[in-house]
């Protein structure tokens, strides 16, 4: 929602900032990932959303929609330009490497920050597969103007003919699908997961895609790949849940007051290249748009006035589930529903509503294993 209200109030926001003599600009940042236990980040959610009213008129109209603008422009700027990562090697090339042992050619458009971007990145460093990562402008989108599909992730897959994958989720099911399965062309494999095309109750259009939680095989590999029963059924189901419910925890958390708010854009602007208008915008008001953005998220979701205690619930439900014999829902390796609640949740990482997560609930031991897990590429073959 946030960067759907950035992309609709951002380029009004631009003519403010020209108008008053001030410059605009965006800087793509390609470096590795902070470990969780490292230095603070910002974060802002990559999803499509409600664009916001203040839209209609002439945004020169009255200071709210001016002020509306600076808040939008504050946040989006602030997140595009100071995405940065830690100084640890990342598995994702800056120039598209070829997937080692796959024949694919991987390349990844995302937010860095974007929770389902998060968890594409995470399928693919652990199954070690090097990647190209492009940045999207989440103002402008310049980057994917190539594409029907407006939102991200989109994973361009160049396996002799070049094919577009959306949806984090089909993503992952798709490549999952590539690696295990002997018999199934890439080309094949994207065939079976279909574009369905509808109209919400706005008339607006919607895609969703069947089987998107389905990894496509032959009895024979569904056997070897989920081995006790009831797990493939196990796996779909919390895979559904990180993106029908715990994703939509993160934002109302991270931004849950104007304090933690102002603290994530403090850093942007410390870290980050700013004028000194740009640098107001992103610190100040935009702090105060993520605020507002995550108080209209908790209600939209109904979640409690303090959401701290949605987000406990809700990652203690996930270590109850896998319970004290397993080491991952997957047994003794992650499976695609572990990766999916990893990425999801590192999101949070250097941020107060991480730390407070790691103190208030049982998921630390459960995290550590799966950062582990994939830094170490141990899903590689």
């Amino acid at each position: 929602m946030a960067a759907a209200c950035v992309r609709a109030l951002g380029q009004v926001g631009l003519q403010v900032l020209r108008s008053r003599g001030g410059t605009a600009g965006t800087a793509r940042l390609l470096q590795p990932r902070v470990p969780w236990h490292g230095t603070g980040r910002a974060y802002g959610t990559g999803g499509g959303g409600v664009r916001s009213k203040l839209l209609s008129g002439s945004p020169f109209r009255g200071g709210g929609r001016v002020l509306g603008c600076a808040f939008l422009l504050g946040g989006g700027f602030g997140l595009y330009q100071t995405v940065r990562f830690s100084v640890q090697q990342h598995f994702a090339q800056q120039e598209t490497t070829k997937a080692e042992g796959s024949g694919l050619q991987l390349t990844l458009y995302q937010y860095k920050t974007c929770p389902f971007c998060s968890k594409v990145r995470a399928f693919l460093d652990y199954h070690g597969l090097p990647y190209s990562i492009v940045e999207v402008n989440p103002v402008m989108r310049k980057e994917i103007k190539f594409s029907e599909y407006r939102k991200v992730p989109i994973l361009l897959v160049d396996a002799g003919e070049t094919l577009q994958l959306n949806d984090s989720s089909v993503i992952i099911s798709a490549l999952k699908t590539f690696l295990i399965s002997k018999d199934k062309t890439m080309q094949q494999i994207v065939s079976y997961y279909p574009a369905l095309r509808s109209k919400n109750e706005k008339g607006k259009e919607v895609v969703e895609y069947s089987n998107k939680y389905w990894v496509m095989l032959s009895e024979q590999e569904v056997e070897e790949l989920y081995p006790v029963k009831d797990s493939r059924k196990e796996e779909m189901k919390w895979r559904s849940w990180a993106d029908d419910w715990l994703v939509h925890l993160i934002s109302p958390n991270v931004y849950r007051s104007p304090g933690e708010a102002l603290a994530s854009f403090d850093y942007i602007v410390r870290e980050g290249k700013f004028g000194t208008v740009e640098g107001f915008f992103a610190k100040y008001v935009g702090a105060a748009a993520m605020f507002i953005i995550g108080k209209r998220l908790k209600s939209r979701h109904n979640l409690q006035d303090d959401v701290r205690q949605d987000l406990y619930r809700a990652v203690n439900d996930w270590v109850a589930a896998i319970g004290k014999k397993r080491k991952f829902m997957g047994g003794g390796k992650p499976n695609l529903a572990d990766l999916a609640v990893y990425g999801v949740l590192r999101v949070m990482e250097g941020l107060q509503a991480f730390d407070d997560m790691m103190d208030n609930t049982k998921v630390k031991a459960w995290y550590q294993r799966m950062e582990t897990a994939t830094q170490r590429h141990e899903g590689r073959k």
